[in-house]
């Protein structure tokens, strides 16, 4: 089931129904006390979320969302007008998995729905991976800096792993956005990079294990930029 919060009819109606017709079982909501009352019974597999919202609008809602013990994990979809970097970063920081500005195409919401739910659904490895104070554990969604818990966003989990996964080696950023996100992006890339600083900056003593190497992309391999 996925949930989408949007005041505004005709995009909610929109969406749903092309959710719907595609296989995906959807359901909207105008106000949030609608939706809040609906998580009360069925949890979501998903939430695509507007930020412009009466009542209650969909910064403080995700918020909520992290902090709460069952939905802390919830991937949720930013779905707004605001389309600024800062508005992006401000999203992603609070623990959405994914931005999309409006206007968008309708194919590109349904991959992207649809890449972030396989990644949500696929099993994970077993592995486990250290380097200096940083502990990660895929299987267990763990990661941890000098033996403190750090909490991730699906995707920067993701990012994290595929790094330590590929230990050494450079990802450019078409291959991160086509591993991770699973789909072409146009070529925009700020998007991996946002991404990246705000990953970085959870990491804290840690940070320094993701390398930007100049013209190509990142890797796990120490020392600073």
């Amino acid at each position: 089931m996925i949930y989408f919060l949007e005041d505004d009819n005709n995009i909610r109606n929109f969406v749903v129904y092309a959710l719907n017709n595609t296989g995906l079982e959807a359901e909207g909501f105008d106000h949030p006390k609608e939706f809040w009352k609906a998580m009360k019974g069925q949890k979501p597999g998903l939430l695509l979320l507007d930020i412009m919202l009466p009542e209650e609008d969909g910064i403080s809602i995700l918020k909520r969302l992290r902090n709460g013990a069952e939905t802390k994990k919830l991937p949720v979809i930013m779905l707004t007008a605001k389309g600024t970097e800062y508005d992006k970063v401000l999203g992603l920081d609070i623990g959405a998995d994914d931005y999309i500005a409006k206007p968008f195409g309708t194919m590109e919401l349904i991959s992207r729905v649809k890449a972030l739910l396989r990644r949500t659904d696929k099993e994970e490895s077993l592995a486990e991976y250290r380097k200096g104070s940083l502990y990660i554990c895929p299987s267990k969604h763990i990661v941890r800096v000098g033996g403190e818990d750090v909490v991730l966003t699906l995707k920067e989990f993701e990012l994290l792993s595929m790094f330590f996964e590929n230990e050494g080696i450079v990802l450019t950023r078409d291959e991160i956005l086509s591993r991770i996100w699973g789909y072409e992006f146009d070529g925009e890339s700020r998007t991996v990079d946002v991404h990246i600083r705000t990953l970085r900056s959870k990491l804290g003593e840690a940070q320094s294990m993701i390398e930007t190497v100049r013209g190509l992309g990142y890797k796990i391999g120490g020392g600073h930029e």
